[in-house]
């Protein structure tokens, strides 16, 4: 039978993948789409709302600029998606952005990159959350009230789904994230015919509502600064387009190709939709604002400010028709399942930075089902720290948010630069050198662009947030470059000389004893069979009757080991042992002493708290000792050998049967296998 951790983790997880499986988690195109791209097609959810609820500080007239507004930000996104286009093409290893800034800009331009990336996709995780909890609460209201709890239980299941594998999360979250396409391009279309076509006077909720303004007369040069911070808010459109140039090993061969294709229908699909509520709400007269309590007059009792998606869809379809909960439900869905994007990116580039020694090497493998595991667990334990802390509040997370992404964007324009100019040195063909100068253009053009954005964020949201992920960053920054320093001098003292390594002088061995029974006598057995030079037992003396107890035995039993006992006053065992290690190394530097600790064997893990202890911290007080060398010396206790058994009788179930089957002990079929209590041989 199987433990409850195991049985746990497997109806979780799964059974195991072996390594050769590797190849078939691989993804194909309509599967990739929605693992890589939920993030960046999800941001029409919240992107409108930041963009007009800015707006609303200087008044309803200001949201007559929301489409330029929009417009701009299009641009921004088809510009970062066409150069991204052109980095899956050069650096298909799945390094991304901090392979492109590593290699043409220098290994710290890499890691300012990667510690952009890392604070970017947590944040992705904490914002695409908080805002699918706010859209679903506009349609359930107990979620409203409990959205820190749903929160996090939505983060703790899509760490299940993805600890399970890519391919199986992707097939997951496939259906959800198309139907969200489908029912979103469906209320636009339907909006835009009722509107233009049949010529119907659609109002929205909100249209009625008057907004005071009476507060906000802005001056020219406040009122361009607003425009500017609503640009940067409806910049958190491009978050996630970054992650398929990340993910590009992951996409089925042509791996290149296929992700170019992938980045263009993730672009194209994201500007329609986006594009698409913008213009609708201006048409139905939507007005969506910061504070309804401050900034609303005359309004009707008890006014709930819904989402934009979810007040289009009641404007569309009507209040009470199914498709309005349609609507507020794939719009919440898709915005929980955004969060895969960052899932899908941060494991990988956790990996490829374990890899080149910038984090713990723990990042780099692979679980059971061949995920970064790890890395997964790290992500979702960081965003369910920043989800309490904001409180799962969207408009105080976004301030934070598309900092890093666009540091990551401008300096892996630049090193695309630097990579054309650099492969233009030495090509010829005339029409190879055309398409690398248009490649270049676009990347330049990109660098502009993203460089401007990334200028007009930071002045806009420094005192808003952003402080917090740049200092987040340089943390991160610092913090990767020490692990680099660290994995570097270790490299350093581990690698060995031309000089032959000198034998130690003499050994000499030291068996702990704390009673006389049988883990003691195997611990003395084994360490005569070593051969020692010198071979000691050590008691230490806590307690003077136990003490006379143990040498009384040790006389009775001749065992023909002496037997020393250290004095401890003060009731101490591990700083005695010490001392007395340390006293058997003073006569000759060149000398070794082999210390045998007996050790229980436990098979359940509340057993290991009631053993061991003393064991452990002795250990780990030794292992900083020169010279010295620590060896336990097991002894299975039967809650252990149980537990083994268990374990064959559940293998020996599961393999086909070729032949009879050998159980230990040669017990029946049918009857509980229970090993002899096993005595080793006293010492001669």
């Amino acid at each position: 039978m199987a433990s409850s951790t195991s049985l746990a983790k497997r109806l979780l997880l799964g059974r195991p993948f072996r390594s050769d499986r590797l190849q078939h988690t691989l993804l194909p195109k309509r599967i990739a789409l929605p693992v890589f791209a939920s993030d960046a097609l999800s941001s029409v959810a919240y992107a409108p709302d930041e963009i007009l609820l800015t707006l609303s500080i200087a008044g309803a007239s200001a949201f007559m600029y929301s489409p330029w507004i929009t417009l701009a930000v299009a641009v921004v996104m088809a510009t970062v998606v066409a150069s991204y286009r052109q980095n899956v093409h050069a650096y298909p290893s799945g390094g991304g952005d901090y392979e492109v800034a590593t290699v043409n800009l220098g290994p710290r331009f890499g890691v300012a990159v990667a510690s952009a990336l890392l604070v970017d996709y947590i944040l992705t995780v904490a914002v695409s959350i908080s805002a699918g909890v706010s859209n679903l609460g506009s349609v359930v209201p107990f979620v409203a009230e409990h959205k820190i709890g749903i929160a996090l239980a939505a983060i703790a299941v899509l760490t299940a789904l993805n600890l399970r594998g890519l391919r199986e999360s992707g097939t997951a979250f496939a259906i959800p994230t198309y139907l969200f396409i489908v029912v979103i391009l469906g209320m636009i279309i339907t909006g835009f015919v009722r509107v233009f076509v049949l010529g119907q006077d659609l109002r929205a909720p909100s249209a009625d509502i008057v907004i005071d303004a009476e507060t906000h007369h802005l001056t020219s040069f406040a009122f361009v600064f607003l425009l500017l911070r609503t640009f940067s808010s409806g910049c958190a459109a491009l978050t996630g387009v970054e992650a398929i140039s990340n993910g590009v090993p992951a996409f089925k061969p042509p791996k290149s190709k296929n992700a170019a294709t992938t980045l263009l229908l993730l672009g194209s699909i994201a500007i329609l939709m986006l594009v698409g509520i913008i213009m609708l709400a201006r048409a139905t007269h939507l007005q969506y604002v910061e504070d309804p309590l401050t900034q609303i007059v005359g309004g009707p009792d008890n006014y709930v400010q819904k989402t934009v998606t979810a007040q289009l869809g009641e404007t569309v379809f009507g209040s009470g028709s199914i498709l309005l909960y349609v609507v507020g439900a794939v719009t919440a869905l898709i915005l929980f399942l955004a969060a895969n994007t960052a899932f899908n990116g941060f494991p990988v580039l956790g990996s490829i930075l374990a890899q080149d020694r910038y984090l713990p090497r723990q990042l780099h493998t692979r679980g059971d089902r061949l995920a970064f595991s790890n890395g997964i667990l790290f992500l979702a334990v960081a965003a369910m720290v920043l989800i309490v802390a904001f409180e799962a509040e969207v408009t105080r997370l976004i301030q934070l948010y598309i900092v890093g992404v666009f540091v990551s964007f401008t300096l892996s324009q630049e090193g695309m630069i630097r990579h054309w100019n650099r492969l233009l040195k030495t090509q010829r063909d005339p029409a190879v050198r055309r398409r690398m100068i248009r490649s270049r253009a676009i990347n330049a053009f990109g660098m502009a662009l993203t460089g401007a954005v990334l200028i007009v964020v930071l002045i806009t949201k420094f005192l808003l947030g952003a402080w917090i992920a740049i200092v987040a960053m340089l943390v991160i920054y610092a913090g990767m470059l020490g692990i680099r320093k660290h994995y570097v001098r270790v490299a350093a003292e581990l690698e060995p000389s031309e000089e032959r390594p000198v034998l130690p002088s003499r050994n000499h061995a030291v068996v702990l004893v704390s009673k006389v029974h049988k883990p003691t006598l195997r611990a003395v057995a084994y360490a005569q069979a070593t051969r020692p030079d010198t071979l000691t037992a050590v008691t230490v003396n806590v307690d003077d009757k136990d003490t006379r107890t143990i040498q009384a035995e040790w006389e009775r039993r001749q065992i023909p080991v002496p037997l020393t006992v250290v004095d401890s006053p003060y009731r101490e065992i591990t700083r005695p042992i010490i001392d007395f290690v340390k006293s058997m190394r003073r006569g000759s530097p060149r000398d070794v002493v082999t210390v045998f600790i007996p050790e229980y064997v436990v098979g359940r893990w509340w057993e290991n708290l009631l053993h061991n202890q003393s064991a452990l911290r002795i250990k780990t007080r030794l292992l900083f000792e020169p010279g010295v060398m620590v060896t336990s010396v097991p002894w299975q206790l039967q809650s252990s050998q149980d537990r083994d058994l268990e374990r064959l009788d559940r293998d020996l179930s599961r393999a086909p049967a070729r032949g009879p089957r050998i159980r230990p002990n040669n017990v029946p079929a049918g009857v509980a296998a229970t090993p002899p209590a096993e005595t080793p041989e006293e010492p001669k």
